[in-house]
């Protein structure tokens, strides 16, 4: 049993997401970043799949009841156990550590990217709504929201550990490519050309719905407003206001804004990791 003492800012269980509900109104959900969730499940032997608790900007604190492997992945937090050898500033990122009976764990603030994935040997075992375990903060559906002195169940352990070290990426430039549509058409001849021609400024609105960005206005070329139709993660929708909105896990399955383009889903986790204030740039790019 782990015992929430802080959430931080923001801290909710996901796993991998309900999929298969859009038709009935239910988003997909899960990880905002599945690339940094699934690494955390891999380090401590867990499926995938299994959930963990994602953190948004840190400042947790976690009593673990009884001892755990745990392995931490995306933004690099500095990390500490308050019973044993404490961990140094980012130590726990990338490789399982052990977390003894009746321990503290305490993790700071990431210097940069906004979500850190805290898998435990075993997963959270909160019980799933819809095959999932992942808080929706759109529709509601999930556990809610961690906070001081929720408790989480552990399962039992599965697999092996079998994998030791997995460093954290070098920092690079925020770069999403993005494939045109499905309706480009909706804009100026040269709207996917100023999308791709400078920065975008990530805005202090963004959430797990989606990315809100400050830049360049993306000028349409027809008037009204289209009826609802299907929306994807990483759909790039754009309001009356110009500004888009790059879409990701807790997103509507309708929308009536048009969508100029959809970013690649290798790119989501990037997307993933834009805190308020970071630029990014979008790259034409063909395919998935």
């Amino acid at each position: 049993m782990i015992e929430v003492l802080a959430p931080g800012p923001y801290a909710t269980v996901q796993d991998l997401g309900r999929p298969g509900f859009a038709h009935v109104g239910v988003p997909r959900s899960g990880a905002a970043d599945t690339r940094s969730l699934r690494l955390a499940n891999r380090l401590v032997g867990n499926a995938e799949g299994l959930a963990g608790i994602e953190l948004t900007l840190g400042m947790a604190r976690l009593l673990f009841h009884d001892g755990a492997w745990v392995a931490l992945a995306g933004a690099p937090v500095p990390a500490g156990v308050t019973a044993g050898v404490p961990l140094a500033a980012a130590a726990g990122m990338g490789a399982p550590f052990w977390v003894p009976p009746g321990a503290e764990l305490r993790l700071g603030m990431p210097a940069r990217g906004l979500r850190t994935y805290l898998a435990v040997r075993g997963g959270i075992a909160v019980e799933p709504v819809l095959g999932s375990r992942s808080t929706d903060s759109l529709s509601g559906l999930g556990p809610e929201p961690l906070r001081a002195g929720t408790l989480l169940p552990v399962g039992p352990p599965e697999g092996q550990i079998s994998v030791d070290l997995a460093p954290p990426p070098e920092p690079r430039p925020a770069v999403l490519g993005v494939t045109p549509g499905p309706r480009d058409d909706w804009f100026a001849p040269d709207a996917l050309a100023v999308l791709c021609a400078r920065p975008y400024t990530v805005s202090q609105d963004s959430n797990r719905v989606g990315v809100r960005l400050s830049g360049a206005a993306l000028v349409r070329a027809r008037a009204g407003e289209l009826p609802s139709e299907g929306m994807v993660t990483g759909a790039v929708q754009v309001p009356p206001s110009g500004q888009p909105i790059v879409f990701l896990a807790d997103h509507p399955p309708t929308g009536g804004y048009p969508v100029i383009g959809v970013v690649r889903e290798a790119d989501l986790p990037v997307a993933a990791q834009l805190r308020p204030g970071d630029e990014v740039r979008f790259t034409a790019r063909p395919g998935r």
